[in-house]
């Protein structure tokens, strides 16, 4: 094992809630010394709710928080925030995989931002024009978007609460395609109802897609209901019916393994605010899945996870109050670690 940084991210949406980045160095045969906040170059209260570690240039980091996207370029240690053009919530990045300079961004209210020089400078990209399916009481958010590595100008997007939308141009017009997942709502199963008055709440509540060098054209998604696939650019889905595999069926995050794409990893949950999660395998494409953390209880919703580019043996995951557990083995050994006191809403965790 090579030596990694893992990131954490807290936000600030409960009151009294501890905010900002925090990191912790491994080494070899190491556990790490704890996490320490990273404060210097950013503001004194951060909401921070993604951050990605650059696959190629691991010292380069993204965090988005409520104030646009801010980068660090040794590791997290100072941080800036670049020439972006407006003052809004950041929730997402995406690095281009055959264009490494090429960073897209997710905001809220709901938009899109591109770079082209890594990071340095970003644009913001033609306003998505989409039906407002369910009305929730809070501004909708860009939480992942997936670009198709057989067709590199098609990209994905799942928002919190929308569902999803698809690009066919690189980003520069974006269109709804959510009629599949409303008829998959219309399933009594797949009925969910929180604030916005529609029972379609639940199939929209997008929280993570990926796609997948092993499935061309497939289309990956979590969201409140469980684990949804298309295989047709996002017109139709399929219910993976994660709960044959697993009695948590909350999905907040799902990513293919940099190593081996026909694995892919996704955390489960009860619910938004549960009292235990876990983290699930798939080495089939998303066929058949198995819990893999073993020996460390999940106290919280787990809420997203981080895969190391270039060692395939490093995984972590976050929960949502400030649980970090990570394993340098393949998932033989877990070994939990705690964000500082206070640190009550995570969202984002990532490794490099």
């Amino acid at each position: 094992m090579a030596e990694t940084y893992v990131y954490a991210g807290a936000g600030m949406w409960r009151g009294g809630s501890r905010s900002g980045v925090f990191r912790m160095k491994l080494g070899p045969g190491d556990l790490g010394g704890g996490f320490a906040q990273m404060t210097a170059g950013l503001p004194e209260k951060t909401s921070v709710h993604t951050i990605t570690v650059h696959p190629l240039h691991p010292e380069r980091v993204f965090i988005g928080t409520q104030d646009g996207p801010y980068l660090s370029e040794d590791h997290g240690a100072t941080w800036r925030r670049p020439d972006f053009p407006d003052h809004v919530q950041i929730w997402s990045f995406l690095v281009h995989p055959h264009q490494p300079e090429t960073i897209y961004a997710g905001g809220s209210p709901v938009s899109i931002y591109r770079s082209e020089d890594g990071g340095a400078h970003w644009q913001r990209l033609a306003q998505p024009v989409l039906a407002e399916h369910v009305k929730m009481p809070f501004a909708c958010r860009v939480m992942r978007i997936a670009l198709d590595p057989q067709a590199p100008r098609n990209l994905y997007a799942t928002i919190e609460v929308n569902g999803v939308m698809r690009s066919r141009d690189g980003g520069e017009s974006w269109s709804d395609c959510n009629a599949g997942l409303l008829r998959l709502a219309e399933n009594p199963k797949l009925k969910s109802n929180l604030g916005s008055g529609s029972e379609a709440e639940g199939m929209l509540d997008g929280h993570a897609l990926c796609t997948s060098d092993a499935a061309p054209g497939a289309v990956f998604l979590a969201c409140r209901m469980g684990l949804f696939r298309s295989d047709d650019g996002a017109q139709s889905w399929q219910d993976i019916e994660v709960g044959r595999f697993s009695p948590l069926t909350y999905a907040r995050d799902i990513r293919p393994a940099p190593q081996d794409p026909r694995r892919l990893y996704a955390c489960l949950s009860v619910h938004a605010t549960g009292d235990t999660g876990s983290l699930a395998r798939s080495d089939d494409t998303g066929q058949s899945w198995r819990r893999i953390d073993h020996g460390v209880p999940i106290h919280a919703t787990f809420m997203q996870l981080a895969l190391h580019a270039r060692d395939a043996d490093q995984v972590y995951g976050a929960a949502r109050n400030g649980q970090i557990v990570g394993t340098q083995d393949a998932g033989k050994t877990w070994h939990e670690y705690r964000l500082p006191q206070g640190c009550e809403d995570v969202y984002g965790i990532a490794c490099g």
